[in-house]
């Protein structure tokens, strides 16, 4: 079930698994909003783009925290635009084998850049 949107777009789902991909889509929207101009600001506007390199990036690694802000960017940013694609695949394909081919693309793909980019945030190693 489904209730009328405020705005006329896609209806707000009333319950179930949508309902909470629905919520997930505003609460993350917000958190990568905060995030991401906390990394333009730490990169472009603290720190001069001249002096980010190697080096930058090896010393600002050896603080955890850093590396869990990159990563909780990362998964945000995958996931919210998987679920954007997802809603998107399923309002536009028609064709069920086309749909679900297109969705299995997508979480292959999600899954990928989601394992390289964690493996690269994670293992990062500045030693060798």
């Amino acid at each position: 079930m489904e209730t009328p949107s405020p705005s006329g777009g896609r209806l707000r789902p009333v319950g179930g698994f949508e309902l909470y991909l629905w919520l997930f889509m505003r609460v993350s929207g917000v958190l990568l909003l905060l995030l991401a101009l906390g990394h333009l600001a730490i990169m472009h506007l603290v720190h001069n783009v001249d002096e980010i390199d190697f080096a930058f990036v090896a010393t600002r690694y050896r603080n955890p925290l850093w590396r869990m802000y990159d990563w909780f960017l990362l998964m945000l940013a995958l996931v919210h635009g998987m679920n954007g694609l997802r809603v998107l695949i399923d309002d536009y394909l028609r064709p069920s084998g086309l749909r679900v081919l297109s969705l299995v693309v997508l979480y292959f793909f999600t899954f990928f850049f989601f394992a390289v980019g964690s493996y690269v945030i994670l293992a990062f190693n500045p030693g060798g």
